[in-house]
């Protein structure tokens, strides 16, 4: 029997996922020349009308699982909120998943998340396990007197969390998040925030991408620098968790590391994102092989790509109506504008981001 990776192109690559991600992903893979099946609940998704099939189902809803394990090659997800328990269903119907449940498991989970780091003997914020206002009185003079309460699942782009100013802000707090599970971080004295973008192939080869800045507004990230000019030591260390994550939960696609640098350069983990990351689409323009391809390549079992800057980039999203100026920003002979099709747009919504070139200086720090 032959083997069944690498998949050849022609092969059906199935996303969990019909949003931006599942867009660009769907576009790398059939500029490979596979095909991709989009299970996505909503109708007339970005990612349904650059791909070959759409599924239009909850991601729970049997008959839509039955015929993407029937139908795809390999099947993977384009954002961490997919339950975890489908792409158990989808493997126990014969479905080959990448990454697989078990990274998605633990992402979905922010206090698992904290304790498989530890566990690797990679550091984090101090925490405490949250199930109601009492256990935030309790462990807020561990933490610091002020510290960061986020529900335990869900929650992204800055929703879901609350400041607790201290022992007699706790039940304001509590109904702040919704009064859910939760978990409580201490403040981290950090400079900057940076994210390293890595793959792993089926092999277990392993490719970083250089390292980003990030800076965020409002919860939300507003722009990537790339390269980011850190320490060798700093870029080292930010590679050495990449990989590490990546081999403990022996994973297979690229994934996103956030972290915290402190002030004398030491790294703290903020968390991992188990799919193609936002801090990453500088990728697309900044370098040969982009993150989406590098994830199609690693889940088809294809050689990963390489990695190196071809230029510095400053990524920028557009949010809500920022993306109607597309056509002075395509005017810009340095820019590239990605939209993602979004037939609405909000305030605070996605709609696209634009990368801005830049020759990269002789050398880095």
């Amino acid at each position: 029997m032959p083997a069944r990776f690498p998949l050849p192109p022609g092969s059906m690559i199935g996303v969990l996922g019909g949003g931006q991600l599942g867009r660009m992903l769907a576009l790398a893979a059939a500029r490979l020349g596979f095909d991709v099946t989009i299970l996505e609940p909503e109708p007339d998704s970005p990612a349904s009308r650059v791909a070959a099939r759409t599924l239009e189902a909850p991601y729970d809803d049997r008959e839509a699982l039955m015929t993407l394990a029937a139908t795809c090659d390999v099947v993977t997800f384009e954002f961490e909120n997919v339950p975890a328990a489908v792409v158990e269903q989808l493997e126990m119907l014969g479905a080959l998943a990448a990454p697989g449940k078990r990274p998605l498991a633990i992402a979905q989970d922010r206090v698992s998340e904290k304790q498989f780091f530890q566990g690797l003997g990679i550091a984090t914020a101090d925490f405490a396990d949250i199930a109601g206002p009492d256990d935030i009185a309790a462990a807020l003079p561990q933490l610091g007197g002020r510290a960061l309460l986020k529900t335990r699942r869900e929650g992204y782009d800055g929703k879901g969390q609350t400041w607790v100013e201290g022992a007699a802000d706790a039940e304001a707090a509590w109904r702040r998040i919704g009064g859910k599970p939760a978990i409580l971080e201490a403040k981290v004295p950090f400079v900057r925030e940076l994210s390293v973008i890595a793959a792993r192939g089926r092999s277990g080869e392993v490719a970083c991408y250089p390292v980003g800045e990030n800076r965020h507004e409002n919860g939300v990230l507003r722009t990537t620098l790339a390269p980011a000019h850190i320490s060798a030591a700093t870029r080292a260390e930010a590679e050495a968790i990449a990989t590490k994550t990546l081999e403990a939960l022996d994973y297979v696609g690229v994934i996103g590391v956030e972290l915290f640098e402190l002030h004398d350069g030491a790294l703290r983990v903020n968390e991992f994102a188990p799919r193609v990351h936002n801090s990453g689409h500088w990728t697309l323009d900044g370098c040969e092989v982009d993150q989406f391809e590098q994830h199609v390549r690693a889940v088809a079992g294809w050689p990963l790509g390489k990695t190196a800057a071809l230029a510095e980039v400053e990524m920028t999203n557009l949010l809500g109506f920022e993306a109607d100026a597309w056509q002075a920003l395509a005017a810009e002979p340095d820019a590239r504008v990605w939209l993602y099709g979004k037939r609405e747009a909000r305030a605070g919504r996605k709609m696209g981001h634009v990368n801005r070139l830049r020759p990269m200086k002789e050398s880095q720090p």
